[in-house]
């Protein structure tokens, strides 16, 4: 009866169709768990820059770097918090490379 070709409503699935199913359902809980912790670790970076450039004067010497920075990490904590691992890890990013430019600017200065 498992491997019946003619199976109706109710009836067991095939052992090839319940593998393939356990292997999606396995790699799916796989990348959501990486995605989790890359975006944690990336933002932690960009909390880190944006404090740097804090110390060294950015919301003065670098406003709109700093500013970009500091609203990046924002919009990451709210995607984060919606469980969106993936775009909360971009945005941790995108304030990194705001925050690494302010620095870069206020050395300039």
């Amino acid at each position: 009866m498992l491997f019946n070709k003619n199976l109706e409503g109710g009836e067991c699935m095939s052992k090839r169709g319940l593998s393939l199913l356990l292997v999606l359902v396995f790699f799916s809980l796989s990348l959501s768990g990486c995605y989790y912790f890359s975006a944690k670790k990336e933002m932690k970076n960009a909390e880190g820059v944006l404090a740097q450039l804090k110390s060294a004067g950015g919301p003065t010497k670098a406003t709109y770097e700093y500013c970009s920075a500091e609203k990046f990490l924002e919009i990451s904590r709210m995607e984060f918090n919606e469980n969106d691992y993936k775009h909360a890890k971009e945005f941790a990013t995108r304030s990194i490379s705001a925050g690494q430019t302010g620095l870069a600017e206020v050395k300039k200065r």
